[in-house]
């Protein structure tokens, strides 16, 4: 049997570099068996942060209406994951499984020597997050979960198209199979993004996302539709009601990818978890309206206990 390799990222051709409106501070990549997973690491203060990716349909830019906020007051940690991104490309579909990305997320807080943290994931991120809650509580400070895909509501859309069958045609969902990924990738992106950003006014959103799908290859992301499942529902709902750790869901009405189910019952799963409902929001909640997404997360921030040494008085 020839062994399945994890080969690096591809390298990009030379475009002319955008602006941000913050640069990281510090670049690495956590080493893991099969791959490296590359972080960024931005400003001071505490608590930190760490944005988990979700699918490997986009890569850490998707958090740049966030990082330059936070990073004013706080450390902030966003990465890629394998698959995307600076990070290395697996074509092993066990490597893209819920317990392979919660192992991720713990070996790139160990690259940055964060011993503990609040953590911020949009969508497929709730699965990690949730294992690495279970696993490492102790490294937990808060959780806050965007429009979280979740096994606690409706399934989610296109959950029923199979991804390796030729399609009866190519409308709507049909589109989400790897026969027609093969013919027009850069269509499915479009499609994809139109449904995660159906605001009105979203063509730099969705133009900017397209083009982190375009940082992938569609071999590369086909990988991660062939995950095994490693964690059932009963598993995920223990570990949820076992969540201790101050918790936020934000959760747009407007949903298309993940049902608006999803996020409302991912709160009900976890003790004492705060839900806060975007009006017309999309599935991109922190995309497309930046503004009331870090106010939220700000607003929860402020209600974290303080660690006992900045809560002493200063002599």
């Amino acid at each position: 049997m020839v062994p399945l390799s994890a080969p690096e990222a591809p390298s990009r051709p030379t475009l002319p570099r955008q602006s941000r409106a913050r640069y990281p501070d510090a670049t690495g990549v956590a080493e893991r068996a099969g791959g490296r997973v590359a972080w960024d690491s931005y400003g001071a203060g505490d608590p930190p942060i760490v944005f988990v990716p979700p699918w490997q349909i986009v890569h850490s830019r998707v958090w740049k209406a966030q990082i330059p906020y936070f990073a004013r007051h706080h450390r902030v940690i966003a990465w890629d994951n394998r698959g995307n991104g600076r990070s290395d490309r697996p074509v092993d579909p066990a490597a893209h499984t819920t317990l392979a990305r919660a192992a991720n997320l713990a070996a790139v807080m160990d690259a940055v020597e964060v011993p503990a943290a609040v953590l911020v994931g949009l969508s497929a991120a709730s699965g990690p997050m949730i294992v690495f809650a279970a696993q490492h509580a102790e490294r937990l400070l808060g959780l806050v979960f965007i429009c979280p895909a979740s096994p606690f509501g409706k399934p989610s859309s296109g959950a029923d198209v199979p991804f390796e069958e030729p399609p009866p045609d190519d409308r709507g969902w049909h589109k989400e199979n790897i026969h027609f990924w093969r013919r027009d990738f850069r269509g499915y992106l479009e499609f994809f993004f139109s449904e995660a950003l159906p605001e009105p006014h979203s063509t730099k959103q969705r133009e900017d996302a397209v083009g982190y799908g375009l940082d992938t290859d569609l071999e590369t992301l086909a990988c991660t539709m062939r995950t095994p499942r490693t964690v059932d529902l009963e598993t995920i709902a223990r570990m949820c009601a076992g969540i201790r750790a101050p918790t936020l869901v934000i959760q747009g009405t407007n949903e298309r990818i993940s049902h608006v189910t999803q996020g409302i019952g991912l709160a009900r799963a976890i003790p004492a978890a705060r839900l806060a409902l975007l009006e017309g929001s999309g599935h991109m909640a922190n995309a497309r309206h930046p503004v009331r997404v870090n106010l939220l997360i700000r607003d929860f921030l402020r209600t974290l206990p303080k660690p006992v040494d900045s809560a002493r008085p200063r002599s």
